[in-house]
């Protein structure tokens, strides 16, 4: 059975022609993460990554939450084997969504708050509702952040912000994630998937192999020195000169029309 036509417990998976949406569905926990959760994730970003009819993904929770985090009811059970494992599948999980080859939305209402807000910091572009709410409380469970926000919350943030979120766990409102740079916008909370699906369409009208590229430029910036970083560069785009999309975004632009972008 594909992976499209599977029916997931704690997610929900749809399709708007070449968006895929991905929303959170445990609405009885908050959209809180389990075991379950963190494998279902992994099953379906594994295959949206090498599904070329998707080229645009929204990730949700709906109106009313986002991501509460992760499920205490479960973690409480935990010893320290069972923790690493399930940690390690969210370490699977995380670089599935973050080395994701198609651009990644997060639309944001309500709560983000652990790993519900270190999901958010894996897309690329972030569209929050006006009642959204943002935080990293685990410090007040005993332990601390461990979904990637240690490492990518200070490279959308200062170090010193990073820090505050995660050591008091305090919550922040949509409009200081925006100030912030967490989210990039912050719309009402009823225009939230209208909005993101008008972003989409708009990721949709440009070159899929020029958009890779481009995200794969960006993203090394974290991962390499700034010599190294500007040769990746200048490879990639170079490289872009043997696609069609390249010749027939030049072409189209220098006859004054829309230009018919194929991915290649």
């Amino acid at each position: 059975m594909s992976y499209r036509n599977q029916t997931y417990s704690t997610m929900k998976l749809t399709f708007e022609d070449a968006i895929a949406i991905v929303q959170f569905d445990r609405p009885e926990a908050m959209n809180a993460a389990n075991i379950e959760m963190s494998c279902e994730r992994v099953e379906i970003y594994k295959n949206l990554a090498k599904d070329d009819a998707v080229r645009v993904i929204i990730v949700t929770g709906g109106e009313k939450v986002y991501c509460a985090g992760g499920d205490l009811a479960a973690f409480a059970k935990f010893n320290q084997e069972e923790a690493q494992e399930f940690i390690n599948r969210g370490v699977e999980y995380q670089k599935l969504l973050m080395d994701m080859p198609k651009p990644t939305i997060a639309a944001i209402a309500g709560y983000a708050y652990g790993g519900g807000m270190e999901n958010v910091l894996l897309c690329d572009l972030r569209i929050a509702a006006d009642t959204a709410k943002f935080a990293l409380p685990e410090i007040g469970v005993g332990i601390f952040p461990g979904g990637g926000a240690t490492q990518r919350l200070v490279q959308n943030i200062p170090i010193a912000k990073a820090k505050e979120m995660i050591f008091f766990g305090k919550p922040i409102e949509a409009q200081e994630a925006c100030t912030l740079g967490i989210v990039n916008k912050v719309v009402p909370v009823n225009e939230l998937m209208e909005e993101a699906r008008i972003w989409a369409k708009r990721l949709l009208r440009l070159s899929p192999v020029s958009l890779k590229a481009a995200k794969q430029a960006v993203d090394q910036a974290w991962n390499v020195d700034i010599y190294k970083g500007m040769q990746l560069e200048a490879d990639a785009w170079a490289d872009l000169f043997s696609t069609h999309d390249q010749k027939e975004g030049m072409q189209a632009f220098l006859e004054k029309r829309r230009p018919e972008f194929k991915g290649f």
